[in-house]
């Protein structure tokens, strides 16, 4: 029992990390496929995932000395049912004695065979209610899961171990299949209590309507990451800095002019951009506006503020306090400007030049 406290705990304490990987991704999808982030839906996903990586924890965990893992006889078991004949050899079970039947519950040759089945019901009980699977699917995607789980310990974790340290047993496909159709019926005494999938994305799509902060801010950064990484490889051909230039201006100015005020990562993301005056003229006035303010401003002047420093006081503790100084600074400039746009929906300079974002999500 101890080895499942501890495969649980595991999962917790890395899932902080994957779901950090996650979150960008997770964000870029939900803009692009309903222009809006359900809560809800964030947490199914997230839970979700929580839960795949317990149980695969619960596969693998705890991790044996690679030495320690040698070849031995009876790792591979194919015998269907052969759980039932461990548990009347093993445990204290006695048919005709009902004072071991409590007693034999706690054998290992019993509350094994029931956790192989109570681990996959969350599976078939989000498989019915988010995926929206039927009973056949489900049986199908959870015999699916249990293979995979199968195979890993067949393989010693994908061939890491010589040989496998835990048994391939066709019971586990079994119990797992059966765990996965018990998640599905006992999930329709929930259905009436959740709000559901088509619901969800009801709700998302409405909402997804209004162009939120959160977007405005997801589509800026996403539109200046496409372009450093698109000009990256364009440095592999070229250092000419007019031709970098060149591409600024056709990214962000020309592709939109041409494409009815969208970048790419604004197509991507279902926003585009309206000006009330020239829109060629005032969209290069914008851009080059907001490389200055928040690319350009804070880079060159940490870079001239460090210098002064540096030149001013030699000793590494000053100069470390000062980038911490510089560091806070330009972390609050950030946090204020999302701070008005969530407050306000708009900027100062939008109202400059403007500019006003249009939501182009289509149910």
């Amino acid at each position: 029992m101890s080895n499942y406290i501890f495969s649980i705990k595991t999962a917790f304490l890395i899932f902080p990390i994957v779901a950090f990987l996650i979150t960008i991704p997770f964000i870029l999808i939900e803009y692009h496929k309903y222009g809006s982030i359900h809560k809800f839906r964030t947490f199914i996903i997230y839970s979700f995932i929580l839960y795949l990586m317990v149980v695969y924890f619960l596969v693998i965990l705890p991790l044996p000395p690679r030495e320690s893992v040698v070849y031995k006889e009876g790792m591979i078991r194919t015998h269907l049912f052969s759980f039932i004949g461990d548990f009347l050899r093993e445990s204290s079970f006695v048919w005709n004695d009902p004072s071991t039947y409590l007693k034999s519950l706690c054998d290992p040759s019993f509350y094994t065979v029931i956790f192989n089945i109570f681990m996959t019901i969350p599976f078939g009980m989000y498989l019915r209610y988010y995926f929206k699977c039927d009973f056949k699917n489900t049986c199908f995607y959870s015999f699916l899961l249990s293979l995979f789980f199968e195979v890993t310990q067949l393989t010693g974790l994908y061939f890491l171990y010589q040989y496998p340290y835990r048994v391939f047993d066709v019971d586990d496909l079994l119990m797992n299949t059966l765990g996965g159709a018990l998640g599905y019926i006992i999930m329709k005494l929930f259905l009436s209590f959740l709000p559901s999938r088509d619901r969800m994305d009801a709700e998302s799509f409405k909402e997804g309507k209004n162009v939120s902060a959160l977007r405005r801010i997801t589509l800026f950064c996403f539109d200046f990451f496409l372009f450093f990484l698109s000009d990256f490889f364009l440095l592999l051909f070229t250092i000419d800095l007019w031709w970098h230039v060149l591409w600024f201006g056709c990214y962000f100015v020309l592709i939109p002019f041409l494409k009815n005020g969208k970048t790419i990562g604004a197509k991507f993301l279902n926003v585009r951009l309206e000006f009330q005056q020239s829109a060629f003229i005032f969209s290069i006035l914008r851009i080059l506006f907001l490389l200055f303010y928040y690319i350009i401003f804070p880079i060159s002047s940490t870079y001239f503020f460090l210098l002064f420093v540096h030149r001013l006081h030699a000793e590494a503790l000053f100069f470390l306090i000062n980038v911490l100084f510089v560091m806070v600074f330009f972390f609050l400039f950030y946090l204020i400007h999302v701070v008005f746009l969530i407050k306000r929906k708009q900027l100062y300079y939008d109202r400059w030049f403007g500019v006003t974002y249009q939501s182009t999500i289509q149910k």
